[in-house]
Formats: structure tokens, C-alpha cells, sequence
């Protein structure tokens, strides 16, 4: 909503630089070779109309995933003030003007429960990324709406009743306190969320990545910015017997900041099929509007961060996560709007891969629910 984006201009904006200096010819090698040989390539645009669903407005779509059993799509929507996700279709024909989408359309919205059945209330939770999972549920993440003293937290619904399950252990570093100041800052929170399956068989382990958007409060002095953004990006295993594991925590580094920037931040993630290998949207809102850019991001030799207390000692001995610029989505040559949500997508009519980008509208009457097809090769 225009309220969050607003709430977060007064935040502090950190920039992250990288510096590459004395790098010799075989380092630059081995770190090309680090990466897949992916393109992206923009297909198509579609808006979806303005309309309401059982007297509730569509919009404040923050992520959606892609069911391909079923070529369904869940969208969640970020409004606190009724938590729910719809669920979606969208037609992809070869036409005249080549590949394109042709139809977007809502055929159920579904409002979320808490594990005693009751419908959440206003200002309890502020979703932000969903994920199917492998046993046909959905992995919701909310950023928590502090000032309700409600917390962070990344849940298991029923696909069906969208009744919450149970919820991931977060590391108390998450958790947000005001002395000493620690965790997750309001409008800040877990916004990235993405599985990753070897396997279709509901018994099957799988894995599950989530990070904020932003810089925990313990990772940087205001006074005292560091010249990096350094984010903490978890995994689970998520197993059919036992609770779920934390495996490990990486530094994300965040891209610097362009100049006239109010908002900056991590809004998506999406697993490849190559384990360790990922997709990454870094949206940014500023005096020239919407920008946003979508990197091919590595887990391989990170250093796990889960035993550091805090990044504000600087993060030189770390190995972060690493990143390579797949598309700056300037370059597609449209006007953007505020793009959250990234999946992959069907394959194309010619049999290619797909993925999907889509927009939040904040419910407002001057932005819009924006539909981005793009053909991914090298997967």
C-alpha cells in the first residue's frame, strides 16, 4: 500500500559497493565459470483489470508461485487488513505479434486462519512471499506489523483452507526488541521466499530459502553506515517427520543504490532446478519511479553468518552469496510499476522456460497490477 512505501522513505538508505582491484585473470575465470549461461529475454506485459472479489479489492499482489500440476498461480496480497491470496490464471499464446499473454483472470480468493480455523484480524500479519511446496501446501511469509506488537514469521497453510499449519523456528537475531536495537525493522521484514524440490513426493524433503528485505537493526549503526547492505538469507530442510531445520545462513549483498533512491530492497527469489542456484529481484522506488533488476545469485563457499552476532564490525572476512546481473529491467523499455513477485513459470508454446514478474498496486487508483512474461534460457 502507498502507506508502507511512505513509511520507508524515512528509513535510513545504505548502499552496498563492490570494489574489484589486483583480481587476476584466473579469478575472473573460475567466477565466470560459477555462473549458469542464462538470457532473459522480455516476451510481454499485461495488466490485470482493476476488480473485486467477494467485496474485497484485488491488489497488493507481493509474490505469487506457480502450480504446474494444476497451471494455477497463488498471488499473495501484502493488505493487513483482511490477509488472503488468490488464486490465478493466466493464458500464454503465440499470436500475431509473437508470444504473449492474452488472458489474466481471478477464479478464487482465499482468506487465511490461524491453526484454530479463525480468519486472521486487521494488523496481525503483512504477507509478503509465497511458495508451493512439494506436499500441495503453501509457505507464507509476513513481515510482521510491529507497531501491533505482532511478529515476523514464515508459516505452513493448507493449500484447500489456507488454515496455518505450523510455523519455521526463526533465530532470535530475527526477532525484533527496541534496547539493545535487534532484528527485523518495521516494513523490513521477510519478503523473499522460495522452495526447492528434487522431488514431487509429498514424503520427500525439500528446501526452503527466505531473507528480508532489508538490513536487521543489529547489522548497522545509523550514525555510522557501513558501505555495504549486508542481508541474512536462510535455509531450511523441511522434512515429512521432525520439525524443521535451519541448515545455514549466507550474507546477501545488497546492489548500491541508485542516486535519488527512497526505497531499496530484496522483493523476490526464485530457486533454479540446479541446486544453489537462484533468482533474485531487487526492486527500487525513487524520483524516476520504479526500477528494478533481476540477478542469477550462488550460495556455493559462503560463509554461514549464523554464529555473527552482528555485521556492524564489517563483513571483509565474509564470503558472501554471489551475484551476476541477469536483466536491468530499464532496458525492457517499458514504464515499470512496483514489481514484488517472481516465479517460473509454463512452458512457452515453442517449449521454452518462462518466468513470471508481477507488481504490487498499493490499492491504488494511479499504479497497477503489472504482468511481465519473460523467456529464460540456460536453465
Amino acid at each position: 500500500m502507498l502507506t508502507k512505501i511512505f513509511l520507508k522513505l524515512t528509513l535510513p538508505i545504505l548502499c552496498f559497493t563492490l570494489v574489484a582491484c589486483g583480481v587476476s585473470p584466473n579469478a575472473v575465470q573460475a567466477e565466470s565459470r560459477l555462473f549458469l549461461p542464462l538470457s532473459l529475454e522480455f516476451l510481454d506485459s499485461y495488466t490485470l483489470p482493476k476488480q473485486a472479489v467477494q467485496d474485497l479489492p484485488v491488489g497488493g499482489i507481493s509474490d505469487l508461485s506457480y502450480d504446474r500440476q494444476r497451471d494455477l498461480y497463488y498471488a499473495i496480497t501484502d493488505d493487513r487488513r483482511s490477509p488472503r491470496f488468490y488464486t490465478m490464471r493466466l493464458t500464454v499464446a503465440d499470436g500475431e505479434k509473437g508470444i504473449g499473454i492474452t488472458k489474466a483472470e481471478v477464479v478464487a480468493m482465499t482468506k487465511l486462519r490461524s491453526s484454530e480455523g479463525e480468519t486472521y484480524g486487521r494488523q496481525l500479519l503483512d504477507p509478503e512471499g509465497i511458495a508451493l511446496s512439494p506436499r500441495h501446501t503453501l509457505f507464507i511469509s509476513s513481515e510482521g506489523v510491529l507497531s501491533n506488537q505482532s511478529p515476523p514469521l514464515i508459516a505452513e497453510f493448507d493449500q484447500a483452507t489456507a488454515q496455518e499449519l505450523g510455523q519455521l523456528p526463526l533465530p532470535s537475531r530475527f526477532l525484533p526488541q527496541a534496547d539493545p536495537p535487534q532484528g527485523i525493522r518495521d516494513n523490513f521484514g521477510f519478503e523473499a521466499l522460495t522452495i526447492a524440490a528434487t522431488s514431487t513426493l509429498a514424503d520427500d524433503p525439500f528446501r526452503l530459502f527466505t531473507a528480508p528485505e532489508s538490513v536487521l537493526a543489529q547489522d548497522f549503526d545509523p550514525d555510522n553506515p557501513p558501505p555495504q547492505i549486508p542481508l541474512r538469507w536462510l535455509h531450511y530442510v523441511i522434512n515429512s517427520v521432525g520439525p524443521p531445520v535451519l541448515v545455514s545462513e549466507n550474507l546477501y549483498p545488497l546492489e548500491p543504490a541508485p542516486v535519488g533512491t527512497l526505497l531499496h530492497g530484496l522483493s523476490a527469489m526464485v530457486a533454479l532446478p540446479r541446486e544453489g542456484y537462484f533468482l533474485t529481484l531487487e526492486r527500487t522506488f525513487g524520483l524516476n519511479g520504479f526500477q528494478g533488476k533481476i540477478f542469477q545469485t550462488v550460495n556455493a563457499n559462503a560463509t554461514d553468518t549464523s554464529r555473527i552476532a552482528s555485521f556492524r564490525p564489517g563483513t571483509n572476512t565474509i564470503n558472501p552469496m554471489r551475484k551476476q546481473l541477469l536483466l536491468d529491467l530499464e532496458d525492457v523499455g517499458i514504464e515499470l510499476d512496483n514489481l514484488e513477485g517472481l516465479t517460473l513459470g509454463p512452458r512457452l508454446p515453442d517449449g521454452g522456460s518462462s518466468l513470471i514478474a508481477i507488481s504490487d498496486d498499493n490499492f491504488s487508483e494511479d499504479q497497477t497490477t503489472q504482468i511481465l512474461l519473460f523467456r529464460l534460457q540456460g536453465v
